[in-house]
């Protein structure tokens, strides 16, 4: 049943509609193998980013069939099984399973906030019925926070709990994670969700990421995991400071995801009106985005510029993040105090 430790960046899939805002399965084949001619490491379907609770569970179901035939086992799949219950949850995986998914992402209980003994209660009825492997997903913006003695409760009571998808983006719970999890579950996975973290999270033992990013520029993700990968420091610090700044304007300045949406579609694909209705105030900052994330692209050759050109410089242009910086600076520092890289 063990299989080779969840590594790499695994895309969270937007899921491209048509013009009755359903499921446009053309163009999600296409942006499957789009996606994977460019390098990421798997796919994850039925995450935040592809926006799970706008769907019903048999499109959710469709979306995930659709996304592994597609890929006919050219990279593994990461589902999200998340339901409204353990029962139906359980169904999902048991559904997922069937399909040759390689692993189910499950987020805490949501709506509802739960105490760490309920999340563990929860976690523990999936770890001992589920038929497929399970990621936690750990989210504490939009649901029940799953802390450190509960991962690693789970990860030594079972054996098909083999890993976590922590989007927390703080470093020194990733770090207590892995010091608590690590000396009893080698194997067990570590993926971050914070596309503005990954070469730091990386440096500290994380194993990859889950990243909205990697689906709009999955040249430069895979590029930031690879160096990073490889120790070169200098030229990944580099490739991390660009991709906060893309980050940034797609998560900030719009409602999520429609930033990643609208950053999809400048690379080539019909990603269709999203089901979440916008104001008139919103359609227009969105659309003001787009032209940005435009300039964006172009200056990495991904896109031609917006008609009227981009301002001088470039919207890209801009100094080292300091929060950044200050992070990489401190955990490059010491992982060169205790010998782990020179």
């Amino acid at each position: 049943m063990t299989q080779q430790r969840l590594s790499g960046i695994f895309t969270p899939n937007l899921v491209p509609y048509d013009s009755n805002q359903q499921i446009n399965e053309p163009e999600l084949r296409r942006y499957v193998d789009w996606l994977i001619e460019r390098g990421v490491h798997g796919l994850y379907p039925n995450g935040s980013t592809g926006e799970f609770t706008r769907f019903t569970l048999e499109e959710r179901k469709r979306i995930v069939a659709i996304i592994a035939d597609q890929t006919r086992g050219r990279v593994p799949i990461l589902a999200g099984a998340a339901e409204a219950n353990v029962r139906e949850t359980l169904k999902a995986c048991e559904y997922y399973a069937s399909l040759g998914v390689r692993a189910v992402a499950i987020v805490a209980p949501f709506y509802y906030k739960l105490s760490p003994s309920s999340v563990y209660a929860y976690f523990k009825e999936i770890g001992k019925n589920t038929p497929i492997d399970v990621t936690l997903y750990n989210i504490p913006m939009f649901a029940s926070p799953i802390d450190v003695p509960t991962v690693q409760r789970l990860s030594e009571e079972c054996e098909r709990i083999v890993a976590i998808k922590d989007s927390s983006g703080e470093i020194p719970h990733m770090i207590r994670m892995i010091q608590a999890v690590r000396p009893n579950r080698p194997e067990f996975s570590f993926l971050t969700g914070w596309d503005a973290a990954l070469m730091p999270m990386m440096l500290v033992g994380c194993d990859g990421g889950t990243n909205a990013s990697s689906g709009v520029v999955p040249e430069i993700t895979r590029k930031l995991y690879d160096l990073t990968l490889a120790g070169q420091i200098d030229e990944a610090r580099k490739v991390q400071y660009d991709l906060v700044t893309l980050f940034d304007a797609m998560l900030y300045q719009a409602e999520f995801p429609d930033g990643f949406r609208a950053a999809v579609g400048l690379r080539g694909f019909q990603m269709g009106r999203g089901r979440q209705p916008l104001s008139d105030e919103q359609l227009d900052d969105l659309s003001t985005l787009t032209n940005t994330l435009q300039c964006m692209l172009s200056e990495h050759g991904y896109t031609d510029q917006p008609v009227g050109g981009c301002p001088v410089g470039g919207a890209g242009s801009h100094t080292a993040n300091p929060d950044v910086t200050k992070i990489v600076g401190t955990v490059v520092s010491e992982l060169k105090r205790r010998g782990l890289i020179s």
